[in-house]
Order: structure tokens, then C-alpha cells, then sequence
């Protein structure tokens, strides 16, 4: 219960309160000193925003890994990709309630800029190299090889304008699993 309250970055007592269950049943329950009823699992899993069967998961068997080598990832095509822009996987895990979607993007030489993802969830972008500016709502940076960005990309965001190609970077995107 802790780890996954921790994980959350939620305190013990804004937890306790979303729950509906005192600070102190909490702290009994994450010291192993009371089991607590489904009804109190149902509300703190609510409070947590997780199944109630991550409660359940042995964490310590969890096996979840993988490895993809140098120029081995699987190129996508994304429902609703932009013409000239080359994804290609670099990996995935199966389990949790974290999805993690890690891209190497590759402009090919005809791409055009795009300024109209959005979707839910954070994305972190690095870039590898190439000179573009780069807009995230009503902003926009010039970003090179070896800058990062990283946002709530629920907002408008893309590439405005190629300055310098080849242009490359890698994309990952963060949201929670239903």
C-alpha cells in the first residue's frame, strides 16, 4: 500500500482523506498491523486511482523487460501518423498502470511541420539532432540536438519549422492505463 502510495506521489493524509478512512487506519494498514475490509480496499484503490487488484500483484515476481538492440526497433505506423515522420519502437511493457511508449522519430527528407498532436498524457522528447522550433500551445523554443522538452501534451504541440535536418529525437510518452 505505501510503495503504492509513494509511487503516486500522494501524502498519507491527502490519501486518508480521498479515501474516507482516518490517517491512522491508513498508517495501521500500510505497517501490516490491520487487514483491512474490501470496502476500505474499494475507496483507498479509488483514492489511488488503480484497480483493486494492484493490491493483490506480487511486485517482487513482476518480470517485466525488454531489450531492443541498436537499429532493431519495430517502425510503426501510428493511426493518424504525419507523412515523413518515421517512428520506430523502442520497447514496452505489459503490465502496470503506467503506459510507456518510447520513439525514435525520424523526420524523413520530405516531412512537412506539424503543430497538432495532442493527446493525453506527458511527453518527453530529446533530441538527437537537427534544428527545429518547436510549439507547445502558444509557445515556441528553438530546440537543437541534445535539448529536451517535456510537457502535458493535452495541449497543441509540433514541430512549427524545420531548420537544420536530418532532424531526429526520441518521443516518450507517459499515461495511465484504464
Amino acid at each position: 500500500m505505501r510503495a503504492l502510495r509513494m509511487a503516486a506521489d500522494v501524502s498519507a493524509g491527502a490519501l486518508a482523506k480521498a479515501s474516507g478512512i482516518s490517517s491512522s487506519m491508513l498508517s495501521r494498514i500500510e505497517r501490516g498491523l490491520v487487514s483491512p475490509s474490501v470496502e476500505t480496499l474499494e475507496r483507498l484503490a479509488q483514492g489511488l486511482h488503480v484497480p483493486v487488484s494492484r493490491f493483490f500483484g506480487d511486485q517482487a515476481r513482476r518480470a517485466d523487460f525488454c531489450h531492443v538492440r541498436a537499429g532493431q526497433g519495430v517502425v510503426v505506423d501510428r493511426v493518424g501518423a504525419v507523412a515523413d515522420y518515421r517512428y520506430e519502437l523502442l520497447g514496452h511493457l505489459l503490465s502496470g498502470n503506467l503506459f510507456v511508449e518510447p520513439y525514435l522519430v525520424t523526420l524523413l527528407p520530405d516531412a512537412d511541420p506539424y503543430v497538432t498532436f495532442q493527446h493525453p498524457g506527458l511527453k518527453f522528447l530529446y533530441f538527437l539532432s537537427g534544428e527545429v522550433a518547436y510549439r507547445y500551445g502558444g509557445k515556441t523554443v528553438a530546440v537543437g540536438a541534445g535539448d529536451s522538452l517535456l510537457f502535458e501534451a493535452t495541449a497543441l504541440h509540433g514541430i512549427e519549422a524545420i531548420q537544420t535536418q536530418p532532424v531526429s529525437y526520441l518521443s516518450v510518452v507517459f499515461t495511465l492505463r484504464e
